[in-house]
């Protein structure tokens, strides 16, 4: 009998294949006194050294198969396993306890796990946690002499059943063969749901029990889109899904004839379709996927991926590389955007019990002014090459954008004094994410040339949703009304002061949004790579006369069930 279950939705597409259980080995050991601890410590090394070697190899393929943004994850576990620290400690443990290096391993491991997990309020440190874990595992396995799973052994099509799937187990996967997979465990951000969007497979997290659910080899249908798990369907159910199967793949083919076409409804309306890139090697997605430009250049990632503070020449170079890529089309650079769950190992940031309402973004920005002044005379220099735009992240107040751009005018004297080449009419604009902003959005737009509004925090801040919780995750949509009309609201503030409205937000990638926003008014949607095509789909096959009357109606309804029950 067909059995179904519910999961979270991770990566879109349908796979109709046999189950393949990713069952760990037993890593279990007994802790023994020794009395030779120069061996322990030798194993260990030997350990360290093999677990390096095969992060090495993996990292390679995982560059082949997922690309480099997505292969960097492995460089977070190589740093793990030359942690000069966390080495010295285990090696410590096992000299003072006389203790065999697996005892040590897992002694002093537990406790930076444990010490990263409980940092709750820090979801990027928490990640870290899942990083030691991960590197931990490997180490034991070359301690024990034990070989772990290997996915890329596989060699018929499956879809790849876990209790949570690691970065090194996703790197892994070989994609003739892997149909998608499905965790127990995990979120929408975790490692693996993220890799199944880059290898765009459908995926499923957050299954509960599903390993001993499923039986190896079972027949089962995955709905990445709908999180919906079928076990042992029948041939009808089956006949359905592989039907929509290839409806899907077909689809997905015919967006790429879109690429070059402008995205216009079927009565003249034109409208941008933008990017949102963290790093530059996110460029060449965009770029195959036809964006107009890039709406959100996330630069905080250029200073979370390394131990120090970015210069002023790194961050040219990395601003550069982006804007000459892009071939006069614009780039919307935002200064740094640190605090609430982004963090920098050298900036000593003070302990907040919420962190999304304290210190962050530009409020560090304007509070380390050599800082500041740093990034913006980089962004500025890169302005030479192409059309540069600078936007200020969780501005609250217009004294926020006055004090920006007296800095910025400053850069630019400093640049000139030096005889460095910049767009002097380059435009400033501010994203749209706290309420205060949103509500006297008429008075911003006095000050800037442009609005970016960011759904994520507009949204958790508009309803008081801490959009990690998940004991209020079901509060948290950008279809509440609240937040619906404050979009409005922005959008035609903007207008009525002759300033573009661009949405950059995770909401300017939701096709079920695309037509209510059309209908708003949007000017320009910046979204991940992978949602481009399908968004612009939908622009190109709809009315926007149509379009505002369907926003009309989107907005007079009362609660978010309300305007699910009307999306399109």
């Amino acid at each position: 009998m067909t059995e179904m279950l519910k999961g979270i939705a991770a990566s879109d597409g349908v796979a109709v294949a046999k189950a393949y259980l990713l069952v760990q080995p037993d890593l279990s050991f007994e802790t023994a006194s020794v009395e030779d601890t120069n061996a322990e410590e030798a194993r260990l090394d030997a350990a360290l050294e093999a677990s390096q070697n095969e992060l090495s190899v993996i990292r390679e393929k995982a560059v082949e198969t997922l690309g480099e943004e997505a292969a960097q994850v492995f460089d977070a576990h190589l740093m793990v396993l030359s942690d000069p620290e966390m080495i010295g400690q285990i090696k410590e443990t096992i000299r003072a306890k006389k203790v065999n290096a697996e005892s040590g391993l897992k002694e002093v491991t537990d406790m930076f796990i444990t010490l990263f997990e409980n940092m709750e309020d820090n979801p990027y440190m928490q990640e870290r946690a899942a990083d030691i874990r991960d590197v931990t595992k490997r180490v034991l396995a070359h301690l024990l002499g034990v070989r772990l799973p290997n996915p890329a052994m596989i060699n018929e099509e499956v879809v790849v059943i876990a209790h949570d799937l690691t970065p090194s187990d996703t790197a892994q996967l070989d994609l003739e063969h892997c149909a998608g997979f499905l965790t127990e465990i995990g979120g929408k951000t975790a490692h693996s749901a993220i890799m199944a969007r880059s290898l765009e497979i459908p995926a499923i997290v957050g299954v509960g029990n599903v390993m001993t659910t499923i039986k190896e080899g079972e027949e089962i249908i995955i709905d990445g889109e709908k999180g919906e798990l079928f076990i042992s369907p029948t041939p009808e159910i089956i006949a359905e899904y592989k039907e929509m199967r290839e409806q899907f793949l077909a689809e997905k083919e015919a967006l790429k004839k879109l690429k070059n076409l402008p995205a216009t409804t079927i009565d003249g309306r034109t409208v941008k379709i933008q990017g949102n890139i963290g790093k530059p090697e996110d460029v060449d997605a965009v770029i195959e996927a036809g964006a107009e430009g890039i709406g959100l250049y996330r630069t905080e990632f250029l200073f979370m991926d390394t131990d120090h503070m970015p210069t002023e020449a790194e961050q040219y170079v990395a601003y550069k590389t982006v804007v000459e890529k892009m071939k006069g089309k614009p780039v919307t650079i935002r200064t740094m955007d640190i605090g609430g769950d982004k963090v920098l190992p050298y900036l000593d940031l003070p302990t907040e019990m919420n962190p999304f309402l304290g210190y962050r973004a530009i409020r560090i920005s304007l509070a380390h002014k050599d800082m500041f002044k740093t990034q913006l005379r980089a962004i500025l220099r890169a302005s030479a090459y192409g059309k540069v735009k600078i936007m200020y992240p969780m501005v609250c107040s217009i004294n926020e954008i006055r004090k920006s751009n007296q800095i910025l005018e400053e850069c630019k004297k400093e640049l000139d004094e030096i005889g460095k080449l910049y767009d002097k009419n380059i435009e400033v604009g501010i994203m749209v994410e706290t309420p205060s902003t949103a509500m006297i959005a008429y008075k911003f737009a006095k000050e800037v040339d442009f609005f970016s509004i960011g759904t994520n925090d507009l949204t958790q801040y508009f309803l008081a949703v801490d959009r990690g919780n998940e004991k209020v995750s079901s509060l948290y949509t950008a279809y509440n009304p609240a937040v619906l009309e404050a979009i409005q609201k922005v959008i035609d503030a903007g207008h009525d002061k002759g300033i573009t409205v661009s949405m950059c937000g995770e909401f300017a990638g939701d096709k079920k949004a695309t037509e209510i926003l059309l209908g708003m008014g949007l000017d320009s949607f910046s979204m991940s790579a992978s949602s481009i095509l399908g968004v612009k789909k939908k622009i190109i096959d709809a009315s926007y006369a149509s379009a505002q009357k369907y926003r009309d109606l989107i907005l007079s309804k009362d609660t978010p069930e309300e305007v699910l029950e009307c999306l399109v």
